[in-house]
C-alpha cells in the first residue's frame, strides 16, 4: 500500500512516520506539493509489514526523476503488493533528503531508497549520521533490525551504481529491493577543525577535479555534457599547486605540482570516469590517486585511460591505499576547491577518513 502523509496538511490518523520539514524551494510543476515528504500509515495491523522510504528528488536530470518515478509507481506497488508499506517522500530543495532519512531511521522503516542520481544517494547517506554518530531507531519502535540503504538510480549520474556493477534500469533496482538481500559497506568521513562531520560514499577529490564539479553542477540540463563544460571551465586560470598530505596518522609530506587529489570508496566519478579503479566500498580502505604536473593537453591526450581506469600506468598518476588522509594547501590561499560525490564542500585543509561497514546496503 502507497503511505500519505504531508507537511501541508494534518497527519494521518495512526501515522506512523511524523512530519519532514522540508526547505521552501518549489517544487517541480507536474508533481503536487503535498506529496514532498513521505506519507505515513497505520501500524495497527496484526502483521507488521515492511516500511519502505523511497526519497525521489523529483527535479533531477531536469525533472525527469520525477517523471520517470510517477510512471514507475504503479509498477512498484503491484510488486510488492500488501508485503509492504511504500512511503513515497519527494524532497523540495537542498539537504530535505538528510532530515527525512534522519526521521525514517529514528521511526524504524526497514529501509531507505534514493531515487535519482549520486546527489539524492549522497544526501541519503548524510541522512544515516548525526552529530557524528549513526542513526538508530527510537526505543519505541518495532524494528526488527537497522535501516538499510537502497538505491533505484534514475539521475543525472549514477557512478556508485556503476561500481556495483547496476545497470541504470528501475525494475531491476526494484527487483533487488524486493529480494532485500543485505551488505555491509564503507562510508567515508570529511571532517575540519571546528566544523561538523560530513560523509560520502563514492568520491572525494580535491583541486581541478573538485572545481571542474562546482561548475558542472550549474550546467546539469545539458545531462552528462555538464562534467566536459565544467572542466573546461575549470581550465581556465588553473595551476598546480603544492599539496601537503599525512597519510594514516603518519607524518606530513609534500606533494608537488598537484593537478587532482582523489580519495575513492567507489571507482567512479564525474559521469563514468573510472579515477580510483582499485577502490572497494567492502575493502575498509580508500584508494587515493593522484595525478601531478598534468598540462591541458595530457588530459585531452590520455582521457581515454581516465575513463576506462588504466591511467594508473601513466608517469605523474600514483596510487595507494589509505584509512585515513589529511590534505592541506601548502601556500595557505584558502581556494583549493574539496567536493565529495559530486558536491562542493568548500577548501583545505580536511581529513578524510574511512568508516569500514558503516551501513548496511541492499545489494
Amino acid at each position: 500500500m502507497i503511505c500519505h502523509y504531508t507537511h501541508l496538511l494534518a497527519p494521518v490518523v495512526g501515522a506512523r512516520f511524523p512530519i519532514a520539514h522540508p526547505s521552501h524551494n518549489p517544487m517541480a510543476s507536474h508533481l503536487s506539493p503535498d506529496r514532498s515528504v513521505f506519507r505515513g500509515v497505520s501500524s495497527s495491523s496484526p502483521v507488521r509489514r515492511r516500511d519502505l522510504v523511497f526519497v525521489v528528488n523529483p527535479r533531477g536530470a531536469n525533472g525527469r526523476t520525477g517523471v520517470e518515478w510517477k510512471k514507475l509507481l504503479p509498477y512498484l506497488q503491484s510488486r510488492f503488493g500488501s508485503d509492504c508499506n511504500i512511503c513515497e517522500s519527494l524532497t523540495s530543495g537542498p539537504s530535505h533528503a538528510i532530515d527525512i532519512t534522519r526521521e525514517a531511521i529514528r521511526e524504524g522503516a526497514d529501509a531507505v531508497i534514493a531515487v535519482g542520481g549520486d546527489g539524492t544517494l549522497h544526501e541519503v547517506v548524510n541522512g544515516f549520521f548525526w552529530d557524528g554518530k549513526p542513526v538508530v531507531a527510537n526505543q519505541k519502535t518495532e524494528a526488527i533490525h537497522s535501516t538499510a540503504l537502497g538505491l533505484i538510480p534514475l539521475g543525472t549520474g549514477s557512478d556508485f551504481a556503476r561500481t556495483l556493477g547496476w545497470k541504470n534500469d528501475p525494475r531491476e533496482a526494484i527487483e533487488r529491493i524486493a529480494r532485500g538481500v543485505r551488505s555491509r559497506i564503507d562510508v567515508g568521513v570529511i571532517s575540519r577543525e571546528g566544523e561538523g562531520s560530513h560523509y560520502f560514499i563514492n568520491v572525494a577529490d580535491v583541486h581541478l577535479s573538485a572545481k571542474a564539479g562546482y561548475y558542472a553542477s550549474r550546467y546539469k540540463k545539458f545531462g552528462n555534457l555538464c562534467y566536459v563544460i565544467g572542466a573546461l571551465q575549470a581550465f581556465m586560470g588553473h595551476r598546480n599547486q603544492d599539496l601537503r598530505i599525512k597519510v594514516n596518522e603518519g607524518e606530513w609530506q609534500t606533494c608537488s605540482q598537484v593537478t587532482a587529489l582523489c580519495v575513492g570508496n567507489a571507482k567512479y566519478f564525474g559521469g563514468g570516469m573510472k579515477i580510483t579503479p582499485n577502490a572497494d566500498p567492502r575493502s575498509g580502505s580508500f584508494e587515493v590517486v593522484i595525478l601531478q604536473d598534468f598540462k591541458w593537453y595530457d588530459f585531452l591526450l590520455k582521457l581515454h585511460k581516465l575513463y576506462n581506469g588504466t591511467h594508473l600506468s601513466v608517469n605523474n598518476v600514483t596510487s595507494r591505499n589509505v584509512y585515513t588522509i589529511e590534505v592541506d594547501d601548502i601556500s595557505g590561499s584558502g581556494n583549493i576547491f574539496i567536493q565529495s560525490d559530486g558536491e562542493h564542500l568548500g577548501f583545505l585543509p580536511r581529513k578524510l577518513s574511512i568508516l569500514p561497514a558503516a551501513i548496511e546496503m541492499i545489494c
